[in-house]
């Protein structure tokens, strides 16, 4: 069994085949998928989506790049959204220097006000970390938001970062990325990081591996994460799979979801 732990199939990409896209991540072993928000005019979005099945969950917070729109009606919708039973965690949420530095101290102080709205409700984060490793990780443990749980998703740190997040308690999560020729950085990371430490993710539809890498990235999709970690591991595949589901139902207490 495999867990996409990040998703975004509630966005329209996923319109016209939702039920086929799920069958297919059925066929291919991908027993959950968490779908994570992104602003709040998708928190209703996602819900539904993960309405839709038994093995679809929710995570509710807002990215960095939205940072803005961020203020004291998104959280209190936030206290809304984060009772509902399908929601294992708050992201994704963290900070993105790549497109504009204007505003890093507003995505710090959201990111900070978003963790300590996790640890009041006992839920996981899902960070979003890009081009901002070491503000990041200062703001992570300064919070000590491992606490209740941390994922860095998407990692497009160094070896060494990635390293040091596992000596706080983090889990590091990898998709599509470490099957790129070119991704060296990647593909170290996934050798080198503790087996108790990894998630598998998709961060559909964006990302898509090889072989498909030009065309939308799906759930099933993540078998080519896993299959490619496993070789760089030297490990099987089964027991690459059965250690990162392990993690992600850890992590997220999916055992404790009550579906209904």
């Amino acid at each position: 069994m495999l867990i996409d732990t990040h998703a975004h199939i509630d966005m329209e990409d996923f319109g016209a085949d939702f039920v086929q896209m799920l069958a297919r991540a059925q066929e291919n072993g991908v027993q959950k998928i968490i779908i994570p928000a992104v602003e709040p005019s998708t928190f209703e979005r996602v819900l539904k989506t993960a309405e839709k099945s038994p093995n679809l969950y929710a995570a509710i917070g807002v990215h960095p790049e939205d940072a803005k729109n961020f203020d004291e009606n998104a959280l209190n919708l936030m206290e809304k959204m984060i009772k509902h039973p399908k929601v294992v965690a708050v992201g994704e949420i963290g900070l993105d220097y790549y497109w504009d530095r204007s505003y890093n101290d507003v995505q710090k102080a959201v990111f900070e006000a978003q963790i300590e709205f996790a640890k009041k409700h006992d839920k996981p984060i899902i960070v979003h970390d890009r081009e901002a490793h070491g503000d990041s990780l200062e703001i992570l443990k300064r919070t000590n938001a491992a606490e209740v749980g941390v994922v860095m998703h998407c990692f497009s740190g160094s070896p060494e970062f990635a390293l040091e997040c596992v000596k706080e308690g983090f889990y590091i999560a990898l998709g599509g990325v470490v099957t790129f020729k070119n991704a060296k950085k990647m593909k170290e990371v996934a050798k080198i990081v503790p087996l108790e430490r990894l998630l598998l993710e998709t961060d559909s539809p964006y990302l898509t591996p090889v072989p498909f890498r030009g065309k939308r990235n799906e759930p099933a999709y993540v078998k080519y994460a896993a299959e490619e970690i496993a070789n760089l591991r030297g490990i099987g595949f089964e027991e690459l799979a059965r250690a990162t589901t392990e993690n992600a139902i850890k992590i997220f207490r999916l055992n404790e979801v009550q579906n209904g």
